[in-house]
């Protein structure tokens, strides 16, 4: 980009300063710059347009924006060719065959967002203030549509910014924001925004005091002129400060054991290795708005640690908690019960039965929710649904994103047997019944009769329920140990989002469980053969997850596998074209779609996706469908038309 602009003579400036929030990293063998890149005349961008036609390769080109450079020497002192920094968001190993060609380069650039600042966060002001969230939320997805920008993206900065819009309209209320002093507002935000994370601080850039040296350039209109850097920032480490208080929250359900828990943290001094002072506030013996007063708490005494013992189920709780660190300089850490989840909430079946039954066990409790309510089971439905429509990764790393860390509470039992049948239908049951009168539910008229069967499913297997939990000695444990681990910066919250390549086994688009046992239904009741398949297999508990594999590193290398990169946590329409099943496998013929444009394909000979195996079969027995069928030993069943099912792609 350099070369060209300077070689066609474009109307544009590159000027290069110290980057004096690298000076801990300052040595003779490694020097930092920040350059500037200004744009002073909008035929510079037709110019370069016309040049991105011919080589698609070139950077976008941006009327102002920031360039890291780091001048270094490889270990032999010998200096290594220029070259654009490819980063994949994890570490690659060179024996994987992802390793980075370009290890030892002398210079490295990246950029820093600048777009987000000026489209999405200037430019759209008038819209927040005048017509409000909404109509701002509008505004910003219309943009990033117009930017190509892919689903996972949007998703990243549909966070920051719904949270930037609650923050701002907080500060100013109807007053609106003048978009010349924007920076001074927009900055300070950013820098606390991107420090939750790794993640967040990739999203961000760099943000802060340096960043509002990009307003002279846009208040110069096309004049030249110095920079004067500003003051070295301190470097910010990923631990608890010992001066600044701290948050522990629960995103969970009732029968967690959340007070439990925190009745065992006051009881260790010293939890955090400090001597801060310790506050229990119990949501169940306060009356009115709990977080405004855990709000208040924290003003009156910003050094201490309060232990919020109440349920935190959704974003806007975490909001107001991510409000209060901003406005005290505290920290927060989410505990969340540990739990496999299903494929739309973060807890299983298994983990709210368990909730249940402690529930139904308890006795005197403030709010009258124990074994005495008969609407209890309602309630934990109630806050159940709260969390739908998050799988259990999605649901940890949001809060990883927005906090920085998360603590899990040991819970079930890894090697416990499958939840009672009797169990299961009870809970699915309530779980219909809940999604049925939910709408206009405002009285328990039609519950009691589900509500016994529940305490009688529950009183049958209180021997299964009372074995497949860890002892809550040991998850105490676990979890001071993990509280004490984050408050010294000693501890990374494991994350299925942040896997190295050499992790990763194969690419795939995971698919709804729902919409398989839809289209076998319907497959059924036109087909006798199907019919008479499916009458002795119980799908509806065996199949737990299904997907189309698009490559696997044993099968096809890891370069295959790492192709399908730029579309992770992307959607992805899947066509079904028939349904082929044996004495040992069952597989639906199935072929991806676009994205993007770009029509994907499978690595396999024979894509699928694996629906049953008989026991004792592995799932890779379904790739010789085809075979068997040409031998007479499998059967073949047309879906015409073809269905369409989306879904995710995604690393394993």
């Amino acid at each position: 980009m350099v070369r060209l602009m300077t070689e066609k003579r474009f109307p544009a400036a590159f000027k290069c300063y110290h980057n004096f929030h690298k000076i801990n990293s300052v040595s003779s063998d490694s020097l930092h710059f920040k350059m500037v890149i200004h744009v002073h005349s909008d035929s510079a961008f037709r110019r370069y347009q016309e040049e991105m036609r011919h080589n698609p390769g070139l950077w976008p080109l941006y009327r102002g924006f920031f360039v890291d450079v780091n001048l270094f020497k490889n270990k032999k002192g010998i200096a290594g060719e220029s070259s654009q920094e490819i980063n994949y968001g994890s570490d690659t190993n060179a024996k994987d065959g992802l390793a980075n060609e370009d290890a030892n380069l002398m210079i490295k650039l990246k950029f820093l967002t600048y777009k987000i600042r000026t489209f999405l966060i200037r430019n759209g002001l008038p819209v927040l203030f005048k017509q409000g969230e909404a109509a701002y939320k509008a505004y910003y997805l219309r943009q990033m549509k117009i930017w190509n920008t892919s689903a996972a993206k949007q998703r990243e900065l549909s966070r920051m910014l719904d949270d930037w819009a609650v923050y701002i309209r907080e500060t100013y209320g109807h007053e609106q924001l003048s978009s010349f002093s924007y920076l001074s507002e927009a900055e300070p935000f950013l820098e606390q925004y991107a420090k939750r994370s790794p993640k967040t601080q990739a999203l961000i850039g760099s943000a802060g005091s340096l960043m509002r040296d990009l307003a002279i350039i846009e208040g110069s209109r096309g004049k030249e002129r110095d920079i004067i850097p500003s003051s070295p920032t301190p470097m910010v480490k990923e631990v608890i400060r010992k001066d600044e208080g701290l948050i522990v929250f629960f995103p969970g359900i009732p029968g967690c054991a959340k007070s439990a828990l925190c009745k065992e943290i006051m009881s260790a001094p010293g939890v955090l290795g400090d001597d801060r002072p310790v506050h229990h506030l119990m949501g169940d013996l306060f009356q009115g708005k709990y977080w405004g007063m855990v709000a208040e708490e924290c003003c009156k005494e910003p050094y201490s640690v309060i232990l919020a013992d109440k349920n935190a189920p959704n974003r806007g709780v975490w909001r107001q908690i991510e409000d209060m660190c901003r406005r005290t300089k505290a920290s927060a850490i989410p505990v969340v019960p540990d739990s496999e989840g299903t494929e739309s909430n973060p807890f299983s079946l298994d983990a709210l039965a368990v909730f249940m039954f402690r529930v139904l066990h308890r006795a005197n409790h403030p709010r009258n929710l124990d074994k005495s309510s008969p609407h209890a089971g309602y309630v934990l439905l109630k806050f159940y649904d709260l969390y739908h429509g998050k799988n259990r990764n999605e649901f940890e790393a949001e809060l990883i994103e927005r906090f920085g860390s998360l603590v899990k509470m040991p819970l079930l039992e890894p090697s416990r047997a499958p939840l009672p049948e009797c169990v299961r239908s009870t809970l699915q049951k309530g779980l219909d019944l809940y999604g049925r009168l939910k709408p206009t539910q405002d009285t328990y008229s039609e519950w009691p009769e589900w509500e016994t069967q529940l305490r009688e499913s529950l009183l049958q297997n209180v021997e299964y329920l009372n074995s497949i939990q860890v002892p809550f000695e040991s998850s105490v444990e676990s979890v001071l140990k993990q509280l004490k681990a984050i408050a010294k910066g000693e501890h990374t919250t494991p994350s299925a989002k942040q896997r190295s390549f050499g992790t990763i086994a194969y690419a795939a688009v995971n698919l709804p469980i729902s919409a398989f046992l839809d289209l076998l239904d319907s497959l059924g009741g036109q087909d006798p053969k199907v019919e008479g398949f499916l009458k002795d297999k119980d799908l509806r508990s065996s199949l737990t997850k299904a997907h189309l594999t698009l490559a696997h590193k044993r099968s096809h290398g890891v370069t295959a596998v790492a192709n399908y990169g730029p579309y992770v946590n992307q959607n992805v329409p899947i066509s079904m074209h028939a349904l082929l099943f044996s004495e040992k496998s069952a597989a639906l013929e199935a072929e991806p779609g676009v994205v993007d444009g770009e029509k994907l394909s499978s690595k396999n000979e024979w894509p699928h996706v694996t629906l049953w195996t008989a026991d004792g079969v592995s799932a890779k027995e379904a790739n010789v469908l085809p075979r068997l069928l040409a031998e007479g030993k499998a059967t073949r069943v047309e879906i015409d038309p073809p269905i369409t099912i989306t879904g995710v792609l995604e690393f394993f």
